[in-house]
């Protein structure tokens, strides 16, 4: 099992959500957080924006990776949410983004959580994997091909 796939649940994928600008993104995840795991939608919203402020987690070809560390969490949690129309956000290639990856860790955690977003980028570079992620009909479909993906094994 990839690192991905053991912090996303599958009712934390969501397809079609109707969110028109990153903040309302930020928001829709907030309340996914808020119900499925009483992460107060505020905490979650403030973090990813705090990040945000960083620079931007859009990585180009519609994706992006908004991140958090929440104070008082024991371990790293997932959420994919995809947008029916894509929305701005200062990606590199400037493209609007419509698949959206949503990781919270632990305040503390730092090598996992550089892990696990290593791992979501190495699995986004897959092309056609990531357009099935960005098409697939069902919130389901796209639970089962993250859960079943595997990252290239290193050597070392």
């Amino acid at each position: 099992m990839n690192r991905l796939a053991a912090i996303l649940p599958a009712s934390n994928v969501l397809v079609d959500v109707d969110a028109t600008s990153k903040k309302r993104a930020f928001e829709q995840a907030g309340l996914l957080f808020e119900n499925q795991h009483a992460i107060a939608r505020a905490t979650v919203t403030d973090n990813l924006f705090a990040r945000e402020r960083l620079g931007s987690t859009g990585l180009g070809h519609a994706v992006a990776i908004p991140h958090g560390r929440i104070k008082g969490l024991k371990n790293p949690l997932a959420a994919v949410l995809r947008v029916q129309q894509p929305i701005p956000f200062d990606a590199p290639d400037d493209a609007p983004v419509t698949l959206l990856i949503f990781l919270l860790v632990p305040e503390a955690a730092t090598q996992r959580h550089l892990e696990i977003l290593s791992e979501i980028a190495e699995m986004l570079s897959d092309r056609e994997l990531r357009e099935r992620l960005k098409t697939e009909a069902s919130a389901a479909k796209v639970h089962e091909l993250i859960s079943t993906w595997e990252p290239l094994k290193s050597v070392a």
